[in-house]
């Protein structure tokens, strides 16, 4: 089975010591696409280091709402420049999180509408933050007619119906380790609702670990439990459902559907 992990942050300062170790025990697993996501200007950066370094990881490249506060236009013109990188396949990420009091929620909601319009004009998909912020978030991807621009609502934790919503906007619904937690009834809900053609997996490395390694830190090798309790929700094969959200990940990223093992397993055995 390939899988494809639409969500992580091996940038993170958790994977210091064995970064290069476990990115390769997971690519061999099976996950052989992994899109990185900057959440900060230093984890963009580091995000295009990780791109040159590990064939098969790709980056988005954005400015999450908790990292805004003292986001100017000219790091603004700086994203600009760097997504043009063939590897960035999406502006993220981005959004709303009202679950702190700071940023203050009109700087998050400048910063959040600037990137929208960023991703826009550069044709890449977005990749959304959204906490506590369910009509905020709605309303302005509304306002910006985010539905022509497409992308991924990010560890997804609203209701089936706001789900239907975005799918109805031709979003994806990325689903992590929180459907495999006895207290993700939502989350579960929202899986049994909508088609599984709207539904991409993620883990939010080093965060979000699912059962049965909840409370450790997080990586990709822990999609198969995702796309296990997938499965076992929709009564379908957990095959079935990597290989379905594989092909709606190369969707969501605009990447070719077939993978490039052999040219990433010479670069690894060279």
């Amino acid at each position: 089975m390939r899988l494809f992990e639409t969500h992580a942050h091996y940038d993170d300062e958790a994977f210091g010591e064995d970064r290069d170790q476990v990115l390769e025990r997971v690519y061999h697993s099976g996950v052989q696409r992994i899109v990185n996501q900057g959440a900060s200007l230093r984890g963009c950066r580091d995000t295009l280091k990780l791109m040159e370094q590990y064939p098969f990881l790709y980056g988005a490249i954005g400015v999450h709402p908790e990292e805004c506060g003292d986001m100017t236009m000219e790091d603004l013109a700086w994203i600009e420049e760097t997504c043009k990188n063939d590897k960035c396949v999406a502006i993220g990420e981005i959004g709303l999180d009202y679950y702190w009091p700071e940023p203050d929620r009109e700087i998050q909601k400048k910063w959040f509408a600037e990137q929208l319009e960023l991703a826009r004009k550069e044709k890449l998909p977005v990749v959304i933050h959204s906490r506590d912020a369910a009509a905020d978030t709605m309303e302005i991807l509304k306002a910006h007619k985010a539905e022509e621009i497409g992308g991924v609502i990010h560890c997804f934790s609203y209701s089936k119906e706001l789900a239907r919503e975005y799918v109805k906007m031709g979003f994806f619904i990325g689903v992590g380790g929180v459907v495999t937690f006895k207290n993700g009834v939502k989350l579960k809900e929202v899986v049994q609702e909508i088609p599984l053609e709207h539904i991409v997996l993620e883990t939010d490395s080093p965060y979000l670990a699912p059962v049965p390694n909840r409370g450790k830190r997080n990586d990709s090798g822990n999609l198969l439990y995702v796309a296990r309790e997938i499965a076992s929700i929709k009564g379908l094969s957990p095959e079935e459902v990597c290989e379905t959200t594989w092909e709606n990940a190369c969707r969501l990223y605009r990447l070719p559907i077939a993978d490039d093992k052999e040219g990433i397993l010479e670069a690894y055995d060279s």
